[in-house]
């Protein structure tokens, strides 16, 4: 199981960097698709590029951080606990394809989970055999991906905060000050 734990943040952060990086030109080149898809793009209202690297610092903290106390504290509940996150993960990357078929476009987002989606299906696959399947293993799965759910929620409405702050029009954001200005 400890060769499977650490492939969690890093294909997170493979997957997620397309995102960073790509998002911010896909909304900007593709205005249509707030007026097309308002309620699933209310999500992005004010998006920044700043506002998306804090939602994922977020989530790679909780995904590494599962991650490095299952291999170092192997346990049946910390498994559990990785596998729930994993899964949610890989369900994640199956949304992000099926977007793109929705609106027929490329998403920044699409080729990364294209690429992780069949690697994700097969370590889970592998790790499933080093799981026991009984009650505490069986709770632990379903929580975790609960947790993940709840978690998309959290970040988002971390990253609109953050996006308020950096789009407010009374706020001087300067990520190092400028000497002799306030």
């Amino acid at each position: 199981m400890k060769e499977y734990l650490l492939l969690l943040p890093i294909i997170f952060i493979f997957h997620d960097m397309e995102e960073i990086i790509g998002f911010g030109w896909f909304f900007r080149k593709n205005p249509w698709l707030y007026e097309r898809f308002p309620k699933l793009m209310k999500l992005y209202i004010g998006f920044t590029e700043m506002g998306m690297a804090v939602g994922v610092y977020e989530e790679f903290f909780l995904f590494g951080g599962v991650s490095l106390l299952a291999f170092y504290f192997p346990c049946k509940l910390l498994y559990a606990v990785w596998y729930g996150f994993f899964l949610a993960l890989t369900g994640h990357f199956v949304v992000h394809i099926g977007h793109t078929i929705y609106i027929r476009k490329y998403i920044p987002s699409f080729i990364t989970s294209l690429i992780s989606l069949p690697i994700s299906v097969i370590v889970l696959i592998r790790a499933a055999s080093f799981l026991t399947f009984d009650l505490v293993t069986v709770l632990g799965i379903s929580l975790s991906v609960l947790l993940m759910i709840g978690n998309f929620f959290f970040l988002h409405g971390l990253m609109h905060r953050v996006n308020r702050r950096i789009n407010s029009p009374d706020q001087s954001y300067n990520i190092v000050p400028i000497p002799g200005r306030n």
